[in-house]
């Protein structure tokens, strides 16, 4: 962590970031990368969320201003953990990260599964009334399709 710089972890790269929308360079986030839409709804939504709030009586008239800041530290809050993560997980070394991808991974075809018929149980045993030694005979009749 020591020679990286504050700039040289950032998710989003120098030249994208003059077309960022305006409330993600205003509250600096680096690695949430919100687009415009989401942006909107963050701020403006927030505003008009308080706005509705305050004139049905729910809430008062303060709420217009601290609904949005509100909104926009938990957004910062966000983006300051999701630094963090980023930071963890830079410092396991790639032997451990490998391991456990191995661990994680699914295991497709390994396990063993009855094949049942509604009603009926089909089993490659023989049957208590036949001899163990006697040829099976259900295992010389073709399939049916």
């Amino acid at each position: 962590m020591a020679g990286h710089s504050r700039t040289g972890w950032s998710a989003v790269p120098a030249d994208d970031q003059r077309y960022r929308p305006l409330y993600a360079r205003l509250l600096g986030l680096r690695f949430v990368n919100p687009g415009g839409v989401l942006c909107f709804l963050f701020f403006e939504g927030a505003v008009a969320l308080a706005v509705l709030l305050a004139l049905a009586e729910l809430v008062n008239w303060w709420a217009v201003p601290v609904l949005p800041m509100a909104v926009a530290v938990m957004v910062k809050l966000n983006d300051e953990v999701a630094e963090r993560v980023v930071h963890s997980a830079a410092l396991v070394p790639e032997q451990e990260r490998d391991r456990f991808r191995r661990q994680v991974e699914p295991v497709v075809g390994r396990a063993r599964v009855p094949h049942t018929l509604p009603g009926a149980m089909v089993t490659t045993a023989p049957a208590r009334w036949e001899p163990a030694d006697a040829p099976s005979p259900r295992a010389g009749r073709p399939a049916r399709s």
